[in-house]
């Protein structure tokens, strides 16, 4: 009976030989290529980082979204949502501009500063669109249900007049002015879009002086009474150096805010 066991496969074994070989060989290389990539947190030469925190400065919170960017380039970040900021700057950076929709920009000097703390103020809101209506109640001229204009007090002492309603003529649209056509201390009555009635004093506006309403009627000269001598008129006694502002209110709706007189 023959010897049945069978030699080892020397092909076989030179292969597996060789395929260790080559593995112990490439294993190394293959961990350094496919190894995760550190983050490279190093700082780019002829940089620098700048740090800090951004608060609103009513109530001293932490300001998220903020812009942070270096005046006269593109490079910048947005504060993050406990208002701090980690930015880098090249080396001959100056200015950090700090900004923000509805607050004023800031703009800070860097210096030899590595921590810059800022507070952003909010922007105060124009008086322009600000309109005081009756019981001086302040309201947006855009949120009005009736039209209205105003008048700086500058525009009153430009072309000074004897009598301070004189000084409207032309400066509001839909606004007429008359004159009696008399000497210093004459009246002057005002008309807004036209005559409603056939007494004089019946149609002039109610005029309201810091929340108290006075009367511009007429007397004499054609007005009440039946006088031939003009006594001037209530409206011409202010001085126009003490006028700040003049909001002209027209319409039904602005009449109804004091009511018929």
């Amino acid at each position: 009976m023959k010897n049945c066991t069978t030699k080892p496969n020397r092909v076989s074994i030179w292969f597996t030989a060789l395929a260790i070989v080559i593995g112990s060989f490439y294993s190394p290389l293959m961990r350094a290529d496919f190894a995760p990539q550190q983050s490279n947190s190093t700082i780019k030469p002829n940089e620098r980082i700048i740090t800090g925190t951004v608060t609103a400065e009513t109530t001293n919170e932490p300001f998220p979204f903020v812009t942070v960017s270096v005046k006269g380039s593109t490079q910048g970040m947005v504060t993050d949502v406990n208002g701090q900021y980690r930015l880098s700057v090249p080396d001959d950076a100056t200015v950090l501009v700090f900004s923000f929709v509805g607050y004023e920009t800031v703009e800070e000097t860097i210096g030899v500063r590595t921590q810059i703390n800022v507070s952003l103020r909010e922007l105060v809101t124009s008086l322009e669109e600000v309109v005081v209506t009756a019981l001086g109640v302040e309201r947006e001229s855009k949120a009005l249900g009736y039209s209205v204009q105003e008048i700086k007090g500058e525009e009153m002492t430009e072309a000074r007049e004897t009598n301070m309603v004189n000084a409207l003529s032309g400066k509001v649209a839909g606004v007429q002015v008359t004159g009696s056509g008399t000497t210093i201390g004459g009246s002057s009555r005002v008309i807004i879009r036209r005559e409603s009635s056939l007494n004089i004093n019946a149609n002039q506006p109610l005029f309201v002086v810091d929340g108290v309403p006075i009367s511009n009627n007429v007397n004499g000269s054609s007005g009440s009474n039946n006088l031939e001598v003009d006594y001037g008129n209530s409206a011409g006694e202010i001085n126009p150096d003490d006028v700040a502002s003049i909001s002209v209110l027209k319409g039904p709706a602005a009449a109804a805010l004091y009511g018929s007189r």
